[in-house]
């Protein structure tokens, strides 16, 4: 007979405060997975991003001290929303050889933006790049996806390869604030609602009664603003 396993209670107690942790705090993974969803293409499942939380979620409990850090959200929250963005690195759309195009559409949209202050038609974009319009939204979702990336890396994908590898990332975030310093203070305060509250493209329209076309095209002003200041530095 093999001997049994002895009980214990200290061990099943510590379980029952993680799973606790986890079920507290579960609305809070499910209200960040819908806020990024808000910014990202249809494409992108909720239920993923909720599901790729969670189970950050769960690893976090069993790592979390509350001896040294007395909120566990506090602990577990960039490393929840970093989980996420980590899946979406992984989407075909990021990891497939479609990244010429992505940077091609982007480059496109910028220019009609410029002249006419609002995005084209994937119509339009599918003639002008010779491109298939089922080509034209699958990069156009790429587009979305990359946005909601950190700028570092928007910067590599939008700009030249390895431009941002150049850079400590302290001083690009140097580099964003002087350029972000020139802009008006209604661009600037865009800016800060969109990368540092995560609000969506729509949620900064209503609060300042400012059309989603011109909000992006602010986005795409200042990457180009970070390209030119790093191939001058």
């Amino acid at each position: 007979m093999g001997k049994k396993l002895q009980h214990n209670p200290y061990s099943t107690h510590l379980k029952k405060q993680q799973d606790d942790l986890v079920l507290q705090y579960l609305p809070a993974v499910r209200a960040m997975a819908y806020r990024l969803k808000e910014r990202l293409p249809s494409s992108v499942d909720v239920n993923d991003l909720i599901s790729i939380g969670t189970e950050e979620m769960i690893k976090l409990s069993r790592r979390y001290d509350k001896t040294q850090n007395d909120s566990f959200w506090g602990f577990g929250r960039q490393r929840v929303y970093g989980s996420m963005l980590d899946f979406l690195r992984s989407l075909d759309v990021m990891s497939r050889g479609d990244r010429r195009l992505i940077k091609a559409v982007n480059k496109e949209i910028e220019k009609y933006l410029n002249e006419f202050e609002e995005e084209p038609s994937s119509e339009y974009l599918s003639e002008v790049l010779q491109e298939s319009i089922e080509k034209i939204e699958e990069a156009r979702n790429g587009v979305k996806v990359v946005s909601v990336l950190p700028i570092s890396e928007q910067m590599t994908l939008f700009g030249q390869e390895d431009t941002v590898s150049q850079v400590e990332r302290d001083e690009l975030i140097e580099i964003i604030k002087n350029i972000l310093s020139k802009f008006s203070q209604r661009d600037g305060l865009i800016i800060q609602l969109y990368y540092f509250e995560e609000l969506s493209l729509k949620e900064i329209s209503a609060i300042l009664d400012i059309s989603e076309s011109r909000i992006s095209q602010i986005h795409k002003k200042l990457l180009k603003k970070i390209r030119e200041e790093l191939s001058h530095g």
